[in-house]
Parts: C-alpha cells; structure tokens; sequence
C-alpha cells in the first residue's frame, strides 16, 4: 500500500487526479459555497437538502460530478471527527467503492475540515485494512486493486504533527501488513525455519540485524522448556534475536517477546478437530514482533529494541511431551507440565529468562496464550497483564492512541496457588479458574529481574467465520509505546511516503 500526504483544501483537492474522491465531513462544517463551479459548492447544496448528512457511517455517492476529476465521489460524515468515527465512516465508505467497477486503484481521501490528532491515522488504517487481500498460497488471485491513496487535509492543519502523524500511519500500515501476511500463511508455509528466514530479510533494512538459533544453539543455552516443546516435531525449532538499534549502545533496550507456535494441535493433550485449522494462527505474537521491526526500519527512531521469538511445533509425535513429565528451564525452575497444550507458557518462560542479558528498560511479550482470555474480553480488548503500574499505564495510553485496545487484568499472589505441584517448583496449569490470569503468574515467575508486560492477544491477533484472517495486532499499540509522544524526536527519519505540498 502507498501513502501520499496532501496539504490541500477541498476544492483544489477535487481537481487532483484519482478514480475516486472520498469526502470527509465533520459536524458543524461550513463548506464555501460562493464559487458555483467548485465541489465545496455541491456539497453546501447537499448538506442544505439534508441529502448528506454528517452523522458517522452516512454517506452521499456522486458519479462524474463536475466540479471533480474523479469520476466516483462519496460524500461521508464523521460526526464530531474522532478517530474511531472516522475509521467506521472510512470503512463502510471503502464498502460501497469495492461494490463498483472498474476497480478504484487511486483513491483521494480528503478531510474537508483539520483532523482530530489520529485522525488521519485512523483513516489510513482503515483504507488498508479494508483493501488488504491475502494471495500468497492461492494460485488465481485477484491482489489488492486500490494500489495509491493520497490523504489530503486542508491548509490550516499544523504541518509538523500531521506529517509526524503521517509517517507513524503509514509505517505502522507497512508493519501490520507484514504481520497479517506470515500469520495467515498456512503452517507448513511458515515453519520456524521459514520465521528465521523471515526475520533474516527485515536484517537488511536500516539499522536492524537478526540471529537465528537452532536445536543445538538453544539446547547449550539450556532452554530445557523450549525444547520438550519443539520434541515431537519434525520441524527443528528456531530461536530469533532481532536488534534494532537507533541509540547510543548505553540506553537499555526494551525486549519484545512473541510466542511462535507456528501450528499447534495441543501435542499430546490433543484440541478438537473442529477449527484446529486456526492455530495457525499461534504465531500471532512472533507476527507481531517482525511487523514491529518492520515499521522501525521505516521510521528509524533514536531508541534501542531488542525481539526474541521463540519458535516451534507443538505436534503429538512419539517423542512428543507427556502430561506429569517435568523439564528444566533455563532459569533452572522445574516445570510439570500437566497440560501439553499449556506449551505457549514453556517457550516463553525460557525467552523471558534470555531476555536478562540485555538488562532491558522494560520487557514485554505477546501471545496468543488462554482461551480464557476470550471469555474474558472478546475480540476488543487485549489482556494487559504487568508488574510496573506505570508500564501497564503506557501501554494502555498506547493502545488507547492505536485503537488497539487493551484492559488491564489482575495479577494478584493468590492466583499462583493452583501452580503448586508435588512433584516440580511449579506446575504449568491451574485449575480452570482465571485460566488468563494463572498463566501470567507462571510467567511472572520469570520475570523478577525487570519491568514487565504480558499481552495476551488469544481473542484479538485473528478473525474466525468469514471473515477469518489475521489482524495485525498488537503491532498499532506496539510502535505508538515504542516511540512515545508525538513530539519525541524519530532521530533521521526517512519518509515513509512522499509529502506534497
């Protein structure tokens, strides 16, 4: 997807050339209706017949109105201009173009009126989200139509916070899309090998460089819960260390830990038939950590990142786990595992323990970890579990920025009670109780030595029914903690897009 940026009012916006004009339109908005041949004009005209109204999600469709290029125009309100309302109006306007031919493959979306702060970025999100089309396993695909979008916001604007917003958008664009297409890949096109291959390429953009361990790499480093994961597949387990480095060596990096679970059937402890086709999808946090690098590279701010995903099969092979086996992990804690498909927790808890030696600022890992988590907050909310008050207050200020929300859960001592075992330190289950919250406790075990966050994204990394396919998140709400406030210096930042003026 390209982006361009357009410091333009509406009437000289209309002229610019493109398939289709999309008209934002805010509550209160007075067009300027004195020139008859402008497009400000028609839509005084229809805002004064009621024919368009601005409430969110209402739009007016125009064909070949003179006073535009374009040969399709709609007209959609915002209502007061949030920028969930103006995803909703940019989502159900994108609806009625695809419904039309021939495809729209330039498309202008203009606010008639200055954005609200995340506006425009949520405008942007929304054209790519609703234009994204997945090919790559499909051997007659349509790719996505609708190749160029210009953003146009009117002269008044403040040009350096838009253009700042610009930027973040269309990176952020560019790291979602990455993350969407390795999790919608079936699992025997995204093998771990296929990850460290992943992770290899982003080594070639600015500033970023990968390692990729394998079996005998990880078994020296003594991973010993990683690796009585990966044991009942074929597919050799993979270890990635991605670096991305935009400060002086001497500013503590944040570590970002994705689980890799590139196909999980719950190993001996085997998952139902029906649906198991989702847990492709189990890589959703390792997705999450290349789109993540992927917008870094764009945007090349002056911090220090570090990503570790571990990545592996659960697979029920004759070597495979048992319920009461018990392993050693790296921090030298023994684990019974009385569940095998409790295994998202075994591969993390060793990479949080790899994660000390970078004496991180803050680290946080993201998994598609509990079914519980469903049940407790849906496809909305994220769970947002963390032992740093203000760690977990910038994250949710984070994705609250995003719109990709998060609510934080409980991590109180009485919830480690069901991990008790006789027979290791710790059990890797509890009880059905609170299954979210059991499973942060057993992570919290290894995480003493630094500020930590868990993001459990079981309920809002994919899409079933229909609609099934991979979300992209939590990579929104990743980039905007990462860089912080608007106003933080992204350090020689490159252009993510042309801006024109």
């Amino acid at each position: 997807m390209n982006f361009d940026l357009l410091i333009s009012d509406l009437n000289p916006t209309a002229r610019q050339g493109s398939d289709a004009l999309l008209v934002l339109l805010q509550d209160g908005y007075k067009p300027d209706s004195v020139a008859k041949e402008e497009l400000s004009a028609l839509v005084a005209q229809a805002l004064k017949a009621g024919d368009i109204q601005t409430q969110a999600g209402k739009w007016l469709a125009l064909y070949k109105p003179s006073p535009a290029r374009a040969s399709r125009v709609l007209l959609a309100g915002i209502g007061t201009g949030t920028p969930r309302q103006v995803r909703q109006a940019v989502t159900a306007a994108l609806g009625a173009l695809r419904s039309g031919t021939p495809a729209v493959k330039k498309l202008t979306v203009c606010f008639a009126a200055a954005p609200q702060a995340g506006s425009l970025r949520a405008a942007m999100m929304a054209v790519a989200d609703a234009s994204y089309v997945y090919t790559t396993t499909k051997s007659k695909a349509d790719a996505r139509s609708l190749t160029r979008v210009t953003l146009a916001v009117p002269q008044s604007v403040a040009k350096d916070s838009v253009q700042t917003e610009f930027q973040r958008a269309a990176a952020t664009v560019a790291g979602i899309e990455l993350a969407k297409e390795w999790a919608n890949r079936p699992a025997n096109h995204a093998t771990p090998t296929h990850l460290g291959a992943a992770a290899q390429a982003l080594a070639k953009l600015p500033r970023i460089s990968c390692q990729v361990l394998g079996p005998k790499e990880v078994a020296k480093l003594k991973m010993g819960a990683f690796m009585a994961v990966a044991q009942g597949s074929e597919q050799p387990l993979r270890f990635i260390v991605l670096n991305y480095k935009g400060a002086a060596p001497s500013q503590a990096p944040t570590v970002l830990v994705g689980k890799g679970i590139t196909f999980d059937t719950g190993g001996i402890s085997i998952k139902p038939a029906g649906e198991m086709d989702e847990m492709k999808f189990d890589m959703g946090g390792a997705a999450s950590v290349l789109g993540t690098f992927r917008a870094l590279a764009e945007l090349q701010p002056a911090i220090n990142v570090v990503g570790l995903i571990p990545s592996c099969e659960n697979m029920p092979d004759g070597r495979a786990i048992k319920p009461g086996d018990v392993v050693t992990s790296m921090s030298g804690q023994t684990i019974e595992i009385l569940n095998t498909d409790a295994e998202g927790r075994l591969i993390l808890c060793d990479a949080l323990s790899y994660a000390e030696r970078f004496k991180p600022a803050a680290v946080v890992d993201m998994a598609t970890l509990t079914g519980a988590c469903v049940i407790a907050l849906g496809a909305v909310r994220s769970g947002l579990f963390s032992t740093s008050d203000d760690l977990a207050q910038r994250l949710l200020a984070a994705g609250e920025a995003a719109q990709d929300l998060a609510w934080r859960m409980p991590l109180d001592d009485d919830y480690a009670e069901g991990l008790k075992s006789n027979f290791a330190d710790v059990a890797n289950i509890a009880g059905r109780a609170a299954g979210a919250v059991t499973a942060a406790k057993f992570l919290q075990r290894f995480t003493e030595k630094f500020p930590w966050a868990h993001l459990d994204i079981a309920g809002t990394a994919w899409k079933g029914g229909a609609a099934k396919g991979a979300t992209g998140r939590p990579v929104g709400l990743l980039l905007e903690f990462l860089l912080g406030h608007p106003a933080q210096a992204l350090g020689k930042a490159r252009r993510a897009a042309a801006v024109k003026r």
